[in-house]
């Protein structure tokens, strides 16, 4: 049997700022919240199921020189929820790594846009197939692999 991920945690500079950006602009519900000064956290869903966990407990943004996260990748249900997504983010003001949608490769079907969070950790939103013909911003190495 293979592996599947569960759920995901972030560490997090401000819970209140995170917790705003992925409740208000990515759209996960709060399934529950500590609030014990020293031990803030968050837990969001789906609307079905745990998808990620915020702890308050970073006392700096994301470093991309340090082993660990490379990024996280939600999929989509389509490329318009993709667009609508971008739409939202725009609104925010989120930090773009290119430029609308991209493909995730040179003749890929699969694409999304790629961003950052408010603590500058790398995040994806996708689809498997509907960016057919977007541009490809890297010839000779993945889109998701340098941003």
């Amino acid at each position: 049997m293979t592996l599947h991920t569960g759920h995901l945690g972030l560490n997090v500079t401000d819970l209140d700022r995170s917790l705003a950006f992925y409740r208000d602009v990515l759209e996960f519900s709060v399934i529950a919240e500590g609030k014990e000064e020293d031990r803030r956290y968050a837990f969001l869903g789906d609307g079905e199921s745990l998808v990620l966990t915020l702890w308050q407990q970073a006392g700096q943004p994301y470093d991309t020189g340090r082993a660990g996260l490379h990024h996280l990748a939600f999929e989509a249900q389509s490329i318009e929820q993709v667009r609508r997504y971008e739409e939202a983010l725009r609104a925010y003001g989120v930090d773009f790594a290119h430029d609308g949608v991209v493909a995730h490769g040179e003749g890929a079907a699969s694409g999304g846009i790629f961003f950052h969070d408010p603590d500058g950790t790398r995040l994806e939103i996708s689809v498997p197939e509907g960016a057919e013909g977007a541009p490809v911003p890297h010839d000779a190495a993945p889109t998701c692999g340098f941003f």
